[in-house]
């Protein structure tokens, strides 16, 4: 175990540097500076984070188009006649009624004073070892929402459902994790580093197979679990820091861009 922490920490620092956003989604949530546009922006694109990157990024500056470049005053202020900009919009399974119910959900969430942060958090519980609860806490308030759309429902995977959760599990990295690399915004203080799940794309999931963390490539729940329990071991604050590791190793693997 100790050699595979060197190791991983040689790759975490080789791949959590700056020179990895130009190319990763993240680079679209980078653009701005406000802490509500950046996590605003950040939720959309992590959202539709399926498929080659260069398409995500394409389909996120769509977005910031869509919301005038300015996601927190676009979701406090715009008109019905602002949102037939959305329409037409689509990425892969990620539709124009998908954009347009979770627009209205993240809406009520600033309006109500709360944010997106507040929207996860508040359902962790004292003894919370891991963000699981905020997972289906959020799920769970979209469902009972005036917004919901049942089509809309399988963008915000949640553990109950047994999903690995990969993308709302990579926005909470980004959101959540801070360290001296600046990848990561590290924007929230209500969830700590040590709770975050990894998340788990095919390259996370082949490389931690081979390297012997985990037992299968089952992308569901249970392994990210037990993935991310393995990681801990190698760092108790911040097991999710080898994501960096894990996703770099992949790309380097298979020269590819699918995430």
């Amino acid at each position: 175990m100790k050699n595979l922490k060197v190791f991983l920490d040689s790759k975490h620092k080789q791949f959590n540097q700056l020179g990895f956003i130009k190319d990763d989604p993240i680079s679209i949530p980078h653009r701005f500076n406000k802490k509500e546009d950046i996590e605003i922006i950040a939720f959309f694109i992590a959202l539709i984070s399926w498929g080659q990157r260069i398409s995500i990024i394409k389909s996120g500056n769509k977005l910031i188009d869509i919301f005038n470049h300015a996601p927190h005053d676009f979701m406090m202020n715009h008109q019905e006649k602002d949102l037939k900009k959305a329409l037409g919009f689509g990425h892969r399974t990620f539709n124009d009624s998908d954009l347009l119910s979770l627009i209205a959900f993240v809406q009520e969430q600033y309006k109500d004073g709360e944010g997106l942060e507040n929207s996860f958090s508040k359902h962790l519980k004292p003894n919370d070892k891991t963000i699981e609860n905020c997972l289906n806490g959020f799920r769970l308030a979209y469902e009972s929402s005036e917004f919901f759309l049942s089509r809309t429902k399988k963008h915000l995977a949640y553990p109950l459902g047994g999903s690995a959760c990969k993308r709302l599990n990579m926005y909470l990295r980004w959101m959540v994790r801070k360290d001296e690399f600046g990848v990561d915004f590290g924007l929230w203080n209500s969830i700590s580093p040590s709770q975050l799940i990894c998340p788990l794309d095919v390259h996370v999931l082949k490389q931690a197979h081979k390297l012997g963390l985990i037992d299968s490539e089952k992308g569901d729940w249970k392994t990210a679990l037990l993935l991310t329990d393995k990681l801990r071991k190698l760092d108790p604050s911040d097991p999710v820091k080898y994501d960096f590791a894990l996703f770099g190793l992949g790309i380097e693997a298979k020269n590819t861009e699918i995430i």
